[in-house]
Formats: C-alpha cells, structure tokens, sequence
C-alpha cells in the first residue's frame, strides 16, 4: 500500500508545524486509518534544528489531549520529492518554500488554513510570543484544519 505523505511546515518547527503533525496522527489514529498515512513536520528557518518542541506548546496539546514528541529539522528541496502535501503555516513560509521547491515536484503545497471553514487561506498565528490563549488558538484552529484536511484526503484518495 502507498501511504499518503504529509508535510507540515512552520518557521522555527518548534510551535505550529509539530503541533500540527502531532494533531494529525492523533486523529488518523482515533479514525483508525493511521496505515494510510506518514507525516513529518519542518521548519524553512535553522534556529531550532534538533530541539524538542516549545514546552507549552506541548502542554497545551496534552491540555486538549494531543500527545507528541518530535525534533526540529530544517526543510530541503527533496521533500518536496518524498512528501505528496506540503501545508505552509503562513505566507512568509509559503513564500520560502516557494523558493526551494523543484520545477517539477512530487508535492502540492498549500496553506494549511486552505482547509480551514471560517478564513480559507489565511495564517495560523504564530504563538511564540504570546501567552497560553495564543496556543489555544492555534490549537484550535490547527484542530479544525487537519480534520478538514483529513475529510479531504479520505475523499480524494478513496480511503472510505
């Protein structure tokens, strides 16, 4: 079986791109349809290469009941070569994918609030300098976006 691959990049990939990525496996997981699927997270900038994720961004997601662990890696021209999607969290790090990605890739990139009902393509907030509300939003609005995104890939690819 091909599985379907994944990519969820922010700037720093220590907030909203493993919190993302955490938030999916948990729900292809609950869905049990987690066999059809890899899923990474990155980030377009160096900073925080190797490290685990922002503590409270990981508390937060334990708070809503999301679990994960993940070390920060910067992205590369080849994955858009190994990955099928790859889901900008803003347009600065669309923009910079943009400029790495290959004449002919393998992946779709799009916003990740491309699947998000209320403000199609618009930003997922950057919570890094906020207070734990800031988090909960982005909780929420990346909890909304990836079940959208997985309705989506269900659909597109079959899977029902």
């Amino acid at each position: 079986m091909t599985k379907i691959k994944v990519l969820f990049v922010c700037l720093g990939n220590i907030c909203r791109s493993p919190l993302a990525e955490g938030i999916f496996k948990q729900r292809i997981k609950e869905r049990g349809i987690s066999d059809h699927f890899e899923a990474d997270s990155c980030g377009t900038a160096a900073y925080h290469i190797g490290e685990t994720p922002d503590e409270r961004s990981v508390a937060n997601a334990e708070k809503n009941g999301v679990s994960y662990a993940h070390r920060g890696r910067q992205a590369k021209r080849d994955d858009f070569q190994h990955f099928d999607y790859v889901l900008a969290m803003d347009a600065s790090n669309y923009r910079n994918l943009e400029i790495i990605k290959p004449k002919n890739p393998k992946a779709r990139l799009k916003m990740m609030r491309d699947y998000d009902n209320q403000t199609s393509g618009a930003n997922v907030p950057d919570p890094y300098y906020g207070g734990e509300d800031g988090f909960q939003k982005v909780f929420e609005i990346l909890d909304e976006s990836v079940n959208n995104l997985i309705d989506d890939l269900i659909k597109k690819h079959q899977l029902d």
